[in-house]
């Protein structure tokens, strides 16, 4: 398992380079990456959005390992994950009415704040003080997500009047490297708890430094942007409307919510399944992250000008993707016949639909959901996300050890097939629809939405 871990790495990692600089090399420099203004104003937004990055993405490698090192039962860690995926969606409700009323650029320090306490509670044996740590790391997710974005936008357009039409180009980018820090965090992660044998802990409290480094350069460099706050509940019913009266967002919704809470499961599951065969935590989790890397590559260069195609096709793809992959973990993680590396290449396989998935998704919704009621239906999409999500990982902690996990991923391959039929239904209904195509290119290359 050592030496498939590494090769996997290695190879992916390859892939991945060989096809972005084939994209840099065939991509001419925009007038927006020549403009010294918008370069120095990019820079002042990833030096902080990219520490907080690096930080979270070095705690996920060696998270459940860390509550196994402290001897807690499956079923225990189970219930601190459920705890986890509660608070996100308690506090993604009111995330952005939060940031919009505390000011963008104190949601992002409080998400430094708040991420180191979470940080610092690993250092606890105790139960209770993990779950308080794990209701914080909701918290910060849900600023994460939400306040460094608004404070962007607004800046980019309201104090240094940007073309609009600018700022994808900076989303997309920062798409890019967060896989690309993603798959470095994996490895840092590995080198403290491993390689210099300081144990799971390390890489959480590894994190704290970058956090505090992100929230000081905030602090110091970024300006205070606020927004008019839309009350709650006006926000909900305009999304609940807009989710009832047109089929392709309820269609969407549906299978983002069945989707991605098939990924929280996986995310719970992977380690408990790769870990008894001595799988290097942190190589695996970077393998993940390079095919999903590769993922979102193979999606730039299918709906670019020379396959032309159309994310709805990817979209499809991805599902088909994964229900083949859950299908295989039936199998390789039967009691008494567990296949460790074949369950690897089916989680890898997961990953790279995730690179489809994504920006397939991302842009189907901004062609399907009206501007003014995104944050609304977004709402009304994670609520039965992770309520799937709890829902399996407590089925989880009610199920015994040996065939629990085998059955977990016989109910997400059901879970699967019904959003690929929710596929094929909004595959149906939208293929006639020019809106969610990607225009045919003429002059410039196109760069698909991120």
């Amino acid at each position: 398992m050592l030496v498939t871990a590494y090769l996997a790495f290695v190879v992916l990692l390859a892939s991945c380079l060989g096809l972005e600089l084939s994209r840099c090399r065939a991509k001419p420099s925009g007038r927006a990456c020549s403009n010294p203004s918008f370069l120095r104003f990019q820079l002042d937004f990833y030096q902080v959005y990219f520490l907080a990055l690096a930080a979270d993405w070095l705690q996920a490698p060696y998270l459940y390992k860390l509550y196994q090192h402290y001897h807690f039962l499956e079923a225990q860690i189970a219930i601190l994950y459920v705890c986890g995926l509660a608070s996100t969606v308690l506090f993604g409700l009111v995330a952005s009415s939060l940031v919009d009323w505390l000011g963008r650029k104190k949601s992002c320090v409080l998400f430094s704040l708040t991420y180191s306490l979470c940080c610092l509670t690993k250092l606890s044996r105790d139960y209770f003080v993990l779950l308080v740590g794990r209701a914080l790391g909701g918290l910060s997710t849900a600023l994460l997500f939400s306040a460094f974005e608004a404070w962007y936008i607004h800046e980019h357009l309201e104090r240094h009047d940007f073309p609009t039409e600018w700022i994808p180009a900076t989303f997309a980018r920062a798409a890019f490297w967060n896989h690309v820090l993603a798959v470095a965090a994996g490895v840092a992660a590995e080198a403290v708890a491993c390689w210099m044998g300081l144990g799971p802990v390390a890489p959480f409290v590894a994190a704290i430094p970058l956090l505090a480094l992100a929230g000081a350069l905030a602090l110091h460099n970024w300006g205070e942007n606020y927004d008019r706050q839309r009350a709650f509940s006006r926000t909900c019913a305009g999304g609940l409307r807009c989710l009832l009266s047109d089929r392709r967002v309820l269609l969407l919704g549906t299978i983002q919510a069945l989707f991605e809470s098939v990924i929280f499961i996986f995310v719970f599951l992977w380690t408990p399944v790769l870990d008894p065969h001595g799988a290097p935590l942190g190589i695996i989790f970077s393998s993940f992250m390079a095919a999903s890397l590769l993922g979102s590559s193979l999606y730039r260069i299918a709906t670019s000008k020379r396959y032309h195609l159309q994310p709805m096709h990817l979209l499809s793809l991805a599902v088909l993707i994964v229900v083949f992959s859950l299908f295989m973990l039936t199998f390789s993680t039967s009691p008494g016949q567990e296949s460790p590396v074949e369950s690897f290449i089916a989680f890898l396989l997961i990953e790279l639909a995730c690179g489809l998935y994504f920006p397939s998704m991302s842009f189907l919704r901004r062609k399907v959901i009206p501007e003014t009621e995104q944050a609304g239906v977004l709402n009304w999409f994670r609520v039965p996300l992770h309520l799937l999500a709890c829902l399996g990982l407590l089925v989880l902690h009610d199920s015994d050890r040996k065939t629990g996990t085998r059955n977990m991923f016989s109910i997400c391959s059901a879970v699967m097939v019904m959003a690929l039929l929710a596929v094929v239904g909004l595959f149906t209904v939208v293929r006639h629809d020019a809106e969610l195509r990607v225009p045919s290119p003429t002059g410039e290359p196109y760069t698909p939405e991120l």
